[in-house]
C-alpha cells in the first residue's frame, strides 16, 4: 500500500524501491552496507551505460552478494538459490574466458620479450654499423622495440597480475564455506592447470629479464 513504485516491476524499478525502502525495510534484513551494492547494479545497468567484462564481473559479483545476504532470510520458493546458481555460473564463465584471455596475451607479450632479447644478443655481436640506413636495413624494427621495451615488460608483468588475481579468486571464492556454490570439480582443476602454466610463463619472463 505504501510502495513507492507498484509492480509489474522492471529491474530499473526494483532497484529504485530498494534505494527508496532501505533504510525503512531492506536495512533491517540486511546488511545495510549493501546500499552501495544496489546503487553500484542501479548505476551500471539501468542508466544506459556500456559495461565492459571487467565491470561485468563486478556486478556479477554484487549481485551475488546481494543474493547471499536475502538467503538468510528465506529461499523465496527456491527462486533465490535458482537466481544464484545462473549468475554464479555467468560469473564463473566470465572468468574463465578473461583467464584464457589474458593467458593468451601473456603469451604474446612473452614472445615479444623474447624477440627483443634475441635482437639484444644480435646486436651484441654483429659489427658496428656503418650508417643508420644499413642499421635500418639489418635491424628494422630494433629501434622501435627499444622504446617500447619497458612498455612492453610492464605489460607482461601486469598481464601475471591479472591473471594471478582472476584465479586466486576463483579458488577462494570455492573455498569459501558460506557461499552457496553449484560448480563442478573441473573448474578447480583448470584453475590448477592455469596457475601451472601461469608459473612456466613467470619463468619465461624472469629469464628474458635476466638477459
Amino acid at each position: 500500500q505504501i510502495l513507492y513504485l507498484k509492480p509489474p516491476w522492471t529491474l530499473a524499478n526494483l532497484l529504485k524501491c530498494y534505494k527508496k525502502h532501505w533504510m525503512a525495510v531492506f536495512g533491517y534484513v540486511v546488511p545495510r552496507n549493501l546500499l552501495s551494492t544496489v546503487e553500484c547494479l542501479y548505476k551500471h545497468l539501468c542508466t544506459g551505460k556500456t559495461v565492459d567484462s571487467s565491470t561485468a564481473a563486478v556486478l556479477l559479483q554484487e549481485s551475488k552478494k546481494l543474493f547471499h545476504a536475502f538467503s538468510s532470510r528465506s529461499d523465496y520458493n527456491g527462486v533465490l538459490p535458482q537466481a544464484y546458481a545462473e549468475v554464479n555460473k555467468l560469473h564463473q564463465t566470465l572468468t574463465e574466458v578473461r583467464g584464457a584471455l589474458l593467458l593468451q596475451d601473456l603469451s604474446e607479450d612473452i614472445m615479444v620479450v623474447s624477440e627483443n632479447a634475441a635482437c639484444e644478443k644480435m646486436e651484441a655481436v654483429t659489427p658496428n654499423l656503418q650508417n643508420c640506413e644499413e642499421e635500418k636495413k639489418f635491424h628494422p624494427s630494433f629501434r622501435v622495440a627499444q622504446e617500447n621495451r619497458h612498455q612492453e615488460i610492464w605489460s607482461v608483468l601486469e598481464g601475471v597480475w591479472n591473471t594471478m588475481n582472476l584465479y586466486s579468486i576463483e579458488i577462494f571464492q570455492k573455498l569459501d564455506p558460506n557461499a552457496i556454490t553449484m560448480t563442478a570439480k573441473s573448474s578447480f582443476e583448470e584453475a590448477f592447470l592455469g596457475l601451472q602454466k601461469l608459473l612456466a610463463a613467470v619463468h619465461d619472463i624472469r629469464e628474458g629479464i635476466s638477459r
